[in-house]
This record gives C-alpha cells, structure tokens and sequence, in this order.
C-alpha cells in the first residue's frame, strides 16, 4: 500500500467517524485547537465616566470578570476594538476615544487578537491610530486591520497565528471608516474585492491550515443580514476562506455552519456577534454573544469538531439612574429586585433564541457558564 493510498483512507476514516470516538483511533496524530469570539467593544460616554474614579484613573477590570475564565481557556481569542486608545480628550459617540486601561482590561481578560479594521478606528485621526498601534506592541498583543504604512502590512498581514500546531490566517476589513481618509502613509483594510482576493491567495501561499476573515458589515440594527451580505459571504467562501466572523450591526445576527458536499468541511458563518459591552441599551443591542469554535486536526486535514455560543448581556440602569457594565452570562444571570431588568433580560434571551430557532444553519449549539445573582 502506497504511502499516499494510506493517506486517503486515514482521511475517509476521519471524515466519516464520529469525534466522540475518536479515541479508538489515538494512534493517528491529532491537533486540537480553540478559539473564541466576541463583538464589539466600545465606549460611550457614560461608560468612562462611570469608570472615572476618585483618583482620576479609570477602571475597567469590572467588564470582563465573568467572562475572562473562557477567554484565557481559548488558544486564541479574538475581540472588535471598536474605539481608538488615547491618552486624553476621551469620548463617546460620534468620536470615541478611550484611555489605555480600555485596551489593558481587554489584554488582562485573556484577550490575545485585537481586530481593528471597522469604522470607528480614525476617530482621532493619526494620533488616535498611532497612539492605539503603540500601546498594542507595548502589550505584545497581535492585531490585524490597520497598519502605519503598506511596507508594515506587507510584513504583518495576513496575520498568521500557529498554536498546538495549527495556522490559522486572520483577515479583516472594514466597509467604512465614516468618511475619515487614513492619512498618508496608514492602511485601513476596506472591503475591495480584489485586495481580499489577492489577500486570501497570499495566505493560502504561506501553508496555513484555516483561513477566518473577520468583516466589519452590514446594516445597523437589523436582525438579519442583507442579501449584499450574504452574497459577499458566499463570494469569500469561494476564494478559499473556511471561516467568516462577522461585527458593526450591533444586533446579533443569525449563525451557520455549513457542510462542504464535495470536500466534508464545515464553513462557520456567524454574520453578527452584536455589541459585547456598550452603552446601548435599546432592544436588540444590549448585548451579544460570545463564538467558541473548536478545530482538530488530524495529519494536514483541518476542520471545526464542535461551535457554540454563550448569550452575553449587559443590564439597564439602576433604579437610582446609575449603570453597571459588567458583561454577564445572560441564560444562567439571576436578577433580584428590579422587575423592569428581569423583563429586559427575558426579552433578550426570547428574542435571540428565536431568532437563531429560525435562521441558524448546521449544528451550533448554546453554551453555559456559572450562574451570577445580582440586585440591580
């Protein structure tokens, strides 16, 4: 038997046998990988002047308490910085500007990919940009989405992670940045079909095992994306990406994991995760959900073995007006003495699930952490 006839049969045998017995199989070599998604971070500004403490420093370390326990169990973790960092002069909408304990409660939480093409990042301008850049190196976190001249993104970009001996290509691109031109000699990655193309061709040129593009699109608010949408997602898929993770909605919209008939490989869709922590607070929007997408590996064949999402939510005001915005696991988050908050949260979850009852594709399933019981 040819060495190459060995390999066909190791790789039917993989594709057609269940992943919960593949330990009969431990004989053949195997990778595991996990990542985990989450939306969009942001800062309105009510949320750094409710982190402004009465030393003049701000505090975030709040946000992420329940949530950096899977962040820091994923091999890599993957957030929207959806505000420039700045070390004064901070704002909210429509110009948002965040000091650096915004980015370093990101960093602390477990959070190891910084994503920065999306509409928001020139919101200061190239002061804004280079200020953010640099904090990030000083933190020694990847990031992908802009660069300070062509030269830098031809080095860095595709952005290749290998952990546990898988890698993984990012991409990412934005549709807009509201009319703000980066200044000469910076790179935004803009949606453009033919810089993607020759992107994708690059990445699959370096040997990587996946390729997941990260899109900044859509229409705001809308529970369901446009055929544009659908269309530009089919249109990646072609081009050789395996896996597409979608933000800037703000609303969570549906998820899909869909079989490839001819090559057996499940292509992860998710269109929107929504708003991870905001200021927010309409219906829809107060909050997101948080992708955990499992890979193994199995000689040079790679696919998704499990894909699951946890309800993320962030609670209305206090009955004394004031705001709390830590992100809490919606299904399994217990409220006490505020029926207007116990009604928001049951509408959340009612809205979201029958959304994805509806519209979700393939196998994804919900997830669930540690109960959490507030008084709001």
């Amino acid at each position: 038997m040819t060495n190459c006839f060995r390999l066909l049969i190791t790789l039917l045998l993989y594709c057609a046998i269940p992943f919960e017995t593949e330990a009969q199989y431990s004989n053949i070599p195997m990778q595991k990988l996990d990542l985990f998604f989450v939306g969009d971070a942001m800062q309105h500004e009510t949320q750094f002047l409710t982190a402004k403490g009465k030393d003049g420093k701000y505090s975030y370390s709040s946000y992420y308490k329940y949530l950096s326990s899977e962040a820091k169990k994923a091999d890599i973790s993957v957030i929207n910085l959806e505000t420039p960092i700045g070390s004064k002069n901070f704002g909210g909408y429509p110009s948002f500007c965040a000091p650096d304990s915004f980015l370093h409660a990101i960093t602390d939480a477990g959070f190891n990919l910084v994503l920065l093409a999306n509409n928001h990042i020139l919101d200061r301008g190239e002061e804004g940009a280079i200020y953010t850049l640099n904090l990030l190196d000083t933190l020694k976190t990847p990031y992908c989405g802009i660069y300070r001249n062509m030269e830098e993104r031809d080095s860095l970009y595709p952005l290749v992670i290998e952990k546990r001996g898988v890698k993984i290509a990012f991409l990412n691109y934005t549709y807009s940045t509201n009319g703000r031109r980066a200044p000469k000699p910076w790179v935004v990655n803009m949606i453009e079909k033919d810089v993607m193309a020759a992107d994708i061709e690059k990445a699959r040129s370096m040997g990587v095992d996946a390729i997941i593009a990260c899109m900044h699109w859509g229409d705001e608010y809308l529970s369901l994306p446009p055929k544009r949408i659908e269309e530009l997602a089919g249109w990646l898929l072609e081009q050789g990406v395996d896996h597409i993770i979608g933000h800037h909605p703000h609303v969570i919209q549906p998820i899909e994991l869909r079989k490839d008939t001819s090559t057996l490989k499940k292509h992860t869709v998710a269109y929107s995760l929504g708003n991870l922590v905001s200021n927010m607070h309409r219906r829809y929007a107060d909050g997101g959900i948080a992708l955990r997408m499992r890979m193994k590996k199995i000689l040079n064949y790679t696919r998704v073995s499990s894909l699951e999402y946890l309800l993320t939510w962030i609670a209305p005001r206090r009955s004394d007006g004031t705001r709390d915005f830590t992100i809490l696991p919606a299904a399994t988050t217990v409220i006490e003495k505020n029926p207007h908050a116990e009604f928001r949260l049951k509408q959340f979850l009612e809205d979201t699930r029958t959304l994805f009852g509806k519209h979700n594709k393939g196998e994804v399933k919900e997830f669930f952490i540690d109960s959490v019981r507030i008084t709001r």
